[in-house]
């Protein structure tokens, strides 16, 4: 018999490769992209399909949901010596939000000042950083670490001379005291919410949350512009100094907006439900997840967990109580998830129940734990989840490309969103990756040079320091 015929016969003969389950549906945006190939071998590529209208501020949200659903659950976070769930509807945060706005505007506070949040991820956090919004004061997250882990606190006395905020709120007193005592806090104000610290003078923020609210409230909220500064967000500082981004309503809003739009909702779906501990300080916690919630109407219980030992426990209890129907986690977190699953089968079937997208970012996903994640996905409900990341930059308030798709890989960046450009620049043998869009910053507050250096000629922006991915360039094919 010839090699041929035998060859043949054993094709023939041999058992078709086993079909993999499917992914869970997902009502993905079409892909759709024009591709501009330049003379100069630089590539833009750009989402032919148009932005959809978004809200004027973030503010406006609040507005909505308080009116339309106001017994629904926006907030959630482990209180009290029980730990039990202590929940804030979107009516009673947005009245709580309107008498901390007429506090704040009581203070009279001079027109870019802002209010410096040291602590991390609270119920008072939120509600004060909409408040803030509202009176049109930035908000502006100081990663905890500064205050807490530093023993000189160099980067939040820098960060205090470069913002020169007008307010300081402190989730616990005595826990901020030496930060506190570090700077100088001269004709500042200083918020506590669960005790007072005993070297400084400080208001109660229960105090701040009785004030009586009054036309003065409406009528800020009806100045806010889209070019009204939301936020100040830091950069990492890991090559310098830490740079205040310009987070603008219009930057917010409409980066919010992309990310819905890529992923739309099924009228048939129910409430979305979020469990996340990325801090807020950092523009993936406190724009890319903490916006679309509140976009759409959804409720995020707030993780005091973190993927690290002797706390991940928490999260793993959380999701023991708590089904999300999206859920974002490092690598690392996925991989402790994934040996908890294994052993756990009551946590992973509630982990998996109604989980539409599930998502990775700050690093690649290695290849054998997303094999681990869908085996269990599909252990519990005998569907795969498709994994979803992006790209993007506390300069870009930050996702600007997405894997808007049933993708079978991981270590893509996407696609680029309705209404951001992507620019391709060779380097070498790799391209440099560039943003120009609506949700791109003016740039870094008080350093105009900076800000010069921040945009080529054509003002795209070419991003230091990635927020979403490791991801920093691409290698050209062929």
């Amino acid at each position: 018999m010839s090699a041929n015929v035998t060859a043949s016969l054993a094709e023939k003969n041999a058992e078709p490769a086993p079909q993999k389950p499917p992914f869970r549906k997902v009502a993905w945006l079409p892909r759709d992209i024009a591709v501009d190939r330049r003379a100069d071998g630089s590539i833009v590529l750009k989402s032919r399909i148009p932005l959809d209208p978004f809200e004027p501020h973030i503010p406006a949200s609040l507005a909505k949901w308080a009116k339309a659903q106001p017994d629904h659950i926006w907030l959630a976070q482990r209180k009290g010596p029980e730990r039990q769930w202590r929940k804030v509807s979107y009516g009673e945060a947005k009245r709580t939000v309107d008498a901390l706005t007429q506090a704040l505007l009581a203070l009279k506070i001079p027109e870019g000042r802002p209010l410096a949040i040291l602590s991390g991820n609270s119920i008072e956090h939120a509600l004060m950083t909409q408040a803030a919004m509202q009176a049109r004061i930035p908000a502006a997250p100081v990663s905890p670490a500064y205050s807490l882990m530093s023993q000189d606190h160099a980067k939040l006395k820098y960060l205090f001379g470069l913002i020169r905020p007008a307010v300081v709120m402190v989730q616990d007193g005595p826990t901020f005291e030496k930060a506190l005592a570090a700077l100088d806090l001269s004709g500042i104000t200083v918020i506590h919410v669960d005790s007072p610290p005993s070297n400084v003078p400080s208001v109660a923020y229960a105090d701040l949350a009785a004030t009586p609210v009054t036309p003065a409230v409406d009528n800020s909220i009806a100045k806010i512009t889209p070019d009204t500064i939301g936020k100040f967000l830091f950069t990492s500082g890991s090559t310098g100094m830490p740079k205040a981004v310009i987070n603008t309503q219009r930057m917010m809003c409409a980066n919010a907006r992309m990310m819905m739009q890529v992923r739309p909702r099924e009228s048939d779906e129910s409430q979305s439900i979020y469990l996340d501990w990325m801090p807020w300080n950092h523009t993936m916690g406190g724009n890319a997840l903490f916006h679309p919630v509140l976009t759409e109407g959804g409720t995020l219980y707030i993780d005091d967990g973190k993927p690290v030992p002797g706390m991940i426990e928490e999260t793993l209890r959380n999701l023991r109580e708590i089904s999300p129907t999206y859920y974002a986690n490092v690598p690392a977190g996925y991989a402790a998830l994934a040996a908890a699953m294994e052993k756990d089968d009551a946590l992973c079937r509630n982990f998996f129940k109604d989980l539409g997208v599930i998502a990775y970012g700050g690093a690649r996903l290695p290849d054998d734990l997303y094999e681990r994640m869908q085996a269990l996905a599909v252990r519990a409900t005998g569907e795969r989840i498709v994994f979803y990341t992006g790209w993007g930059s506390t300069e870009t308030a930050p996702t600007s490309t997405g894997t808007y798709w049933d993708t079978e890989r991981v270590g893509l960046i996407g696609l680029p969103f309705p209404g951001v450009e992507l620019k391709m620049v060779p380097a070498g043998a790799q391209y440099e990756l560039r943003l120009r869009g609506v949700n791109v910053t003016p740039g870094y507050y008080d350093q105009p040079e900076l800000t010069a250096k921040a945009f080529d000629e054509e003002a795209f922006t070419a991003l230091a320091t990635p927020a979403c991915s490791s991801i920093r360039t691409i290698r050209p094919r062929g």
